[in-house]
């Protein structure tokens, strides 16, 4: 978190106690959390915070590669902390999102035609799956 805080600072950034908040709750979360889930829990300790203040903290720390950006929906997106390269795997029906550990690097090939126009950089895989908890429920996936 020192790490952040000082990039912050470096870049003229302000480390307000409810910008240290968020940065504490995203601090090894791995439970993919939106803003809203964010706002929710910051504040509490903070009842001024406007979600403003929450969104905008999130979109910075996402340019400057400290949160990776999960859209599973066009109207929610969800905010990884780790950014090291990983995947993702998806609960259809409650949109539980789970970590994947593993590299496709190798098993991924794109088209010859694809690689001429583009240098690959990197790569991210989004499984879509019913979580155990939807499973026991009796969930079949029909939306």
């Amino acid at each position: 978190m020192e790490k952040i805080i000082a990039k912050f600072k470096g870049k003229g950034l302000r480390m307000t106690p409810q910008r240290i908040a968020i940065l504490k709750y995203l601090e090894g979360n791995t439970s993919h959390p939106t803003a809203d889930d964010i706002f929710r829990d910051v504040k509490r300790r903070f009842p001024t915070i406007s979600f403003a203040t929450v969104y905008n903290t999130l979109q910075t720390l996402r340019n400057n590669g400290e949160v990776l950006e999960i859209t599973i929906d066009p109207t929610r997106k969800h905010y990884d902390p780790n950014t090291h390269p990983h995947h993702h795997i998806i609960c259809i029906e409650c949109d539980e999102i789970l970590d994947v550990f593993e590299d496709y690097a190798n098993s991924l090939k794109l088209p010859a035609n694809i690689l001429k126009e583009f240098k690959l950089v990197g790569n991210h895989v989004d499984f879509y799956g019913l979580c155990r908890k939807c499973q026991k429920r009796g969930k079949g996936g029909e939306n």
